[in-house]
């Protein structure tokens, strides 16, 4: 990895950071909603999948060591293993689908809107619906449902995020 790479993986580590400072919305669910997803788009969305990963994957650890970096300064392992922890598994997944529906839709042009819907806020929705199923010991269904609080948020934060990666892009390409 030159410096230049690790550079941009250093500066875009600290924006997911910084945008945990802001607080966390409650919406009467375990999980709140978070402003950190639309960093995870953007280092999805301007990254290779590679480095968006290690991105992904070095906030997680520390996060998973205790540091508060999770929005509402939450941090370390009761929280990566409670109810939000199938939604930062998401995460981390979200680099790789986003990827591979760019694949599937055999586009190159970052950042497709429906590579950030399908592979970033799909996968990350599914594999916490799947945990809270497992957590909570609940229907599918009935923790399917309960995501359906989230997706106008993650709507408008894809939205902002395409609008920012096609600025991004038209200016400097990182991949």
């Amino acid at each position: 990895m030159n410096a230049k790479q690790l550079s941009l993986n250093a500066t875009l580590l600290a924006l997911l950071i910084i945008l945990g400072m802001t607080p966390p919305i409650a919406v009467g669910l375990p999980v709140p909603i978070v402003l950190q997803n639309f960093g995870i788009f953007l280092i999805a969305g301007l990254l290779n999948t590679r480095s968006a990963t290690l991105v992904i994957a070095t906030f997680l650890t520390l996060t998973a060591l205790g540091l508060p970096l999770l929005s509402g300064m939450r941090g370390g392992l009761p929280v990566m293993i409670g109810p939000t922890g199938g939604y930062l598994l998401g995460w981390l997944l979200t680099p790789i689908s986003v990827a591979a529906v760019q694949r599937l839709l055999a586009t190159k042009t970052v950042p497709s809107l429906w590579a950030l819907l399908l592979g970033g806020m799909f996968v990350t929705d599914l594999a916490g619906t799947i945990w809270l199923t497992i957590f909570y010991h609940t229907p599918f269904t009935v923790a399917l449902l309960s995501n359906l609080v989230y997706i106008p948020g993650d709507l408008i934060k894809i939205v902002a995020c395409s609008v920012v990666l096609t600025a991004v892009n038209r200016a400097v390409s990182f991949k």
